[in-house]
């Protein structure tokens, strides 16, 4: 299970996650690990866009929690991952760097969690797929999934 932040303006049209630029990048991260779309689950922290596609704010994280942790019940991922910032620091509750929450394991509710960069920022700032490419490989590794040798484009 892939947990975003909150839906883009494509997302919010489509009505669905991950579905514009930083979706398709997402959709090749998630084929790059050996999957499909159709073998995760992927959700969002804010079921709706914040007014000017600002990043959401404590209170609306809060409010729209008890959806998404339903759901997580509900689909009972062998693994989460929490792409982006907003995403891991509401998951975890933790105010940490992205650098300092990245690399290991949390436990979420007897579920294994894993925190990497948010596609829309790889789309900003590239150089990051390495890292990330070294994140999927460890919820590969967990997953008992191949580790193919190329990376994520």
């Amino acid at each position: 299970m892939f947990i975003g932040e909150a839906p883009g303006a494509d997302e919010d049209i489509q009505g669905e996650p991950f579905v514009g630029r930083a979706g398709q990048l997402l959709t090749n991260m998630i084929k790059a690990m050996g999957l499909r779309r159709e073998d995760v689950y992927i959700a969002n922290i804010i079921k709706c866009r914040p007014p000017g596609n600002r990043t959401p704010e404590r209170d609306e994280c809060e409010t729209c929690s008890p959806f998404l942790f339903r759901q997580i019940e509900a689909i009972k991922p062998k693994v989460i991952v929490a792409l982006g910032a907003v995403a891991a620091k509401t998951l975890l509750a933790m105010n940490s760097s992205m650098g300092e929450l990245r690399g290991r394991w949390y436990d979420f509710r007897n579920t294994k969690l894993a925190v990497t960069y948010h596609p829309a920022f790889l789309l900003r700032d590239p150089r990051q797929k390495k890292e990330t490419w070294k994140d999927l490989q460890m919820v590969m590794k967990e997953l008992g999934l191949a580790l193919p040798k190329q990376m994520v484009e």
